[in-house]
């Protein structure tokens, strides 16, 4: 086990050093000068050349490429190009609502998805079985920011029951909890079909095998042969896919903060890139990463402590 996980933060490791590396090469892609851009278009040729000296824009790429890679290992993003402000503290003011927002919006499709899914799998054929299927396909294939518009006008517009923008009073947490109702649900709907069915299948696949055919022939209760020894093995593609779900949900805040007028990452994000703020763009876009990878690579380890086979490399 200690092998297997030093195998993977080394690889979890190398992703981050290419997405820092790729992220970098993307952001002087695009075109325009930042320095004109933060000093405006009457700045003077002699304020644009020491805006660019004190920003490092004048030095050659490999050299703000290893400049960066190091500051990054400093836990240092860089400044905000206008306010001058550290990218690591904007980054940590809005960081908090968009971890609640995914634990939220991913909480309530774990609470909902697996038990559908497993029942769907029990009751094979059924017609239990046969509606999660069609709320599962059709839960897929709405994306969060066409819910998010929904609920807006159905929940908050007619009906009058959560707030439609905003995070909620900083103190009351009460408050807090009560806006993101609406976000949450939006966000994790989809994901609701993906864990019933991804349940469902395994479920499926693990009650032909011959241990349970041996549990039901000592006469061991269904119940107990479903959640002690059919769904602890069932479970294990879950966890990976909830490592995966992460990404999906990180993606999906960038909708669902703008439609809900959140603070959060993904706010910050299409605010900075559509200013060309280069150093928030990296910051912000490069934690996103990290969360992404740390949540892989947390999944990877949980499944391999389930599971022997996957750490023997079978």
């Amino acid at each position: 086990m200690v092998m297997y996980a030093i195998q993977r933060v080394g690889l979890a490791l190398l992703i981050c050093f290419v997405a820092m590396t790729v992220l970098f090469t993307l952001v002087y892609v695009i075109p325009g000068d930042p320095a004109t851009i933060a000093l405006g278009p009457r700045a003077t040729a002699d304020t644009v050349a020491r805006f660019r000296m004190e920003m490092g824009l004048d030095q050659p790429i490999p050299m703000r490429l290893a400049n960066f890679i190091g500051m990054v290992l400093r836990g240092d993003l860089g400044n905000d190009l206008f306010s001058r402000r550290p990218v690591a503290t904007m980054v940590m003011e809005v960081l908090p609502h968009t971890l609640a927002l995914i634990a939220s919006g991913l909480g309530w499709a774990v609470l909902l998805g697996i038990p559908l899914g497993c029942y769907s799998a029990v009751r094979r054929n059924s017609l239990v079985d046969k509606f999660t299927a069609v709320i599962s396909v059709g839960t897929i294939s709405i994306p969060s920011f066409v819910v998010g518009i929904y609920a807006v006008l159905i929940f908050a517009v007619e009906l009058n029951w959560f707030p439609s923008i905003g995070a909620g009073e900083p103190d009351d947490r009460w408050d807090q909890l009560y806006h993101l109702v609406l976000p949450a649900f939006s966000l994790g709907l989809g994901w609701v079909g993906y864990l019933a069915r991804i349940v469902r299948a395994s479920m499926l696949e693990v009650m032909g095998e011959n241990h349970i055919r041996t549990a039901r022939a000592f006469g061991l209760r269904e119940p107990r042969i479903v959640f002690r020894y059919a769904l602890r093995i069932a479970i294990l593609p879950t966890v990976t896919l909830l490592g995966l779900a992460i990404g999906g949900l990180l993606s999906g805040t960038v909708f669902t903060e703008k439609v809900f007028a959140r603070p959060g990452i993904g706010q910050l994000v299409v605010d900075m890139v559509a200013s060309r703020n280069f150093p928030v763009v990296q910051g912000t876009v490069l934690v996103t990463v990290g969360l992404f990878v740390l949540a892989t690579l947390l999944a990877d380890l949980v499944v391999a402590w389930l599971d022997p086979r996957v750490r023997a490399g079978l």
